[in-house]
């Protein structure tokens, strides 16, 4: 039954129909090839027995006439008064039984002294093949047309007692008789023939369907097809692919794979096939293989996540493959959803003190302290007013704005006060890139400030002042906080990721992410003590680098 196949063309047309399927092409191909390589075999096979045939019945004319030749009776007779009569008498019975078409005996001069038939007797001998005998007195074997047709002979002088040469013996067989003969024994060799062809066909047949079965029953476009969805979701794949074959040699390794290792983009092909030690001579990738592993790793100059799976086959380990993910991009997607639930508990905090608020001015209102119910509500009212209008008037970037906002409300719930310089403005809409970097590196340096100050004890203020300006090529971003600072033996490695001041697993990742990402951005960022008696962190980007790879 024929299959149909419907890729899609480069040009975006068309279904391509399938007219043989994989059975009907394997059939024809290896039949084809069957045949030609027999009808090449029986053609080198027949030339080989025509010759072998024709060989054979040579050595055979040749040796029956030595034998003939050397007959007493028949050098004898060379010397009676009727040569013919005696020769003819004694080499007829002689060629009868032997089957050979004529037994010529002929005199030095050619004159034949017998012959199969009687009326040729007395003539000359015709072929003119007869010189090498009766001149060098050599026996040979020769293929001429002679009275009888073309045939093959074997000729031999014959001697007298002096060893001189008195006649010649020519015992032939007809090239006619001698083809009857190829062509019988040919006959069994293409009946031979055939039946292997017949075999070839068959086998054909059995060796298509067990290959479709090993294919699943697809066909090679259609295998085709898959290969190269497959290779471009391989390519496409933002996490990078290495696999290995069992004797750990690269069979995959894709573009992102490729980019972590900072290699060139022609250079992808050439790793295929080498030794994964020749690539990463350092790495613990698939070191095992022998099961599924979860780790972290230094992949090139990238610290990744790796998910490594071996591949099985009969119960039996062929390979593996891994995945890679870069652990920065992990923690910064981490940084942001950890930054998204402290607006939700920032909110849930505003709520709250709004709550406390209503309270409070429900107690007053019972009490019928109306005076000091609308003190109150004025009060919080002009706080409110006071620090909407400052970050409506200088923070043009609402999400920026969004933060500050809620970061003020989350730290007031805390009871830690935060000051804003009164010449803070960030007065030009940020890219995208540059809204990341701020809202990030904001975020961190106030989360860390509050993580800082809750540490004081009660009877100490609880204070964070923030800067910020975009007067000029740079921004500027400066946190301050009177928590109990940063030891100087700290300061250089306060950046580094895993490092961490603070009591607790899972730490040290935000300043980590912060100054990553303002080295992408161009940025730098610092920290020194404060005025207030804690830590000083100092954060700048310019505008214009941002803007043009935003």
């Amino acid at each position: 039954m024929q299959r149909f196949f419907s890729p899609i063309s480069r040009d975006g047309q068309a279904y391509q129909r399938i007219r043989f399927n994989l059975n009907m092409k394997m059939i024809v191909a290896i039949s084809i090839l069957i045949v030609g390589i027999l009808i090449i075999f029986s053609l080198f096979l027949h030339h080989f027995v025509s010759t072998m045939i024709e060989d054979q019945v040579g050595k055979r004319a040749l040796g029956l006439a030595k034998t003939v030749a050397e007959i007493p009776a028949l050098q004898q007779a060379f010397q009676s008064d009727n040569p013919s009569a005696s020769i003819q008498k004694l080499v007829e019975p002689i060629r009868k039984e032997t089957g050979a078409q004529f037994i010529v005996v002929g005199n030095k001069d050619g004159i034949r002294y017998s012959h199969p038939y009687k009326n040729r007797i007395g003539k000359r001998m015709v072929g003119g093949d007869n010189e090498r005998a009766l001149k060098e007195g050599q026996s040979y074997i020769t293929k001429n047309v002679g009275s009888l047709g073309l045939s093959i002979r074997g000729k031999t002088p014959v001697f007298d007692e002096n060893h001189h040469i008195i006649g010649v013996v020519s015992v032939g067989f007809l090239n006619q008789n001698i083809k009857t003969i190829i062509k019988n024994q040919s006959k069994l060799l293409w009946l031979t023939l055939i039946g292997i062809a017949c075999l070839g066909i068959l086998g054909a047949g059995l060796i298509a369907r067990y290959l479709k079965k090993l294919l699943s029953g697809m066909e090679p476009e259609e295998i085709s097809h898959l290969l190269k969805q497959k290779e471009a979701i391989l390519q496409s794949a933002h996490e990078g692919i290495i696999a290995v074959d069992e004797q750990r040699r690269i069979t995959v390794l894709n573009t992102a794979a490729n980019d972590m290792l900072h290699l060139p983009q022609g250079k992808r092909q050439v790793l295929l096939g080498k030794q994964l030690e020749d690539v990463l001579p350092y790495t613990k990738l698939f070191n095992p293989i022998t099961s599924a592993v979860n780790q972290e790793m230094v992949i090139g100059q990238n610290v990744v996540l790796v998910t490594q799976v071996p591949i099985t086959e009969d119960n039996a380990i062929v390979g593996g493959v891994a995945t890679l993910r870069k652990k920065q991009e992990v923690e910064e997607i981490t940084k942001e959803l950890h930054q998204v639930k402290q607006y939700a508990n920032a909110q849930r905090a505003q709520t709250h003190e709004f709550s406390n608020k209503l309270s409070i001015m429900l107690g007053l209102l019972q009490l019928k302290q109306y005076d000091e119910a609308i003190a109150f509500i004025k009060k919080e009212q002009n706080i409110r007013q006071e620090w909407s209008r400052f970050l409506l008037e200088n923070v043009k970037d609402p999400l920026v704005s969004g933060l500050l906002q809620a970061k003020m409300n989350e730290m007031r719930e805390l009871g830690i006060s935060l000051k804003v310089h009164p010449q803070s403005q960030l007065n030009e809409i940020s890219h995208t890139k540059q809204q990341r970097v701020l809202i990030s590196g904001i975020g961190n340096l106030l989360d860390n400030a509050m993580e800082a100050v809750k540490q004081m004890p009660e009877d100490r203020k609880k204070e964070i002042e923030i800067f910020f300006t975009d007067i000029g090529d740079d921004i500027l971003i400066e946190v301050t906080d009177s928590g109990p600072g940063i030891k100087e033996d700290d300061m250089e490695r306060i950046f580094q990721q895993g490092f961490s001041t603070k009591p607790g697993e899972n730490r040290g990742t935000g300043l980590a992410l912060v100054r990553h990402l303002l080295h992408e951005a161009g940025g730098e960022i610092m920290v020194e003590d404060s005025e207030l008696g804690g830590a000083c962190f100092v954060m700048t980007m310019p505008k214009d680098l941002l803007e043009n790879n935003g």
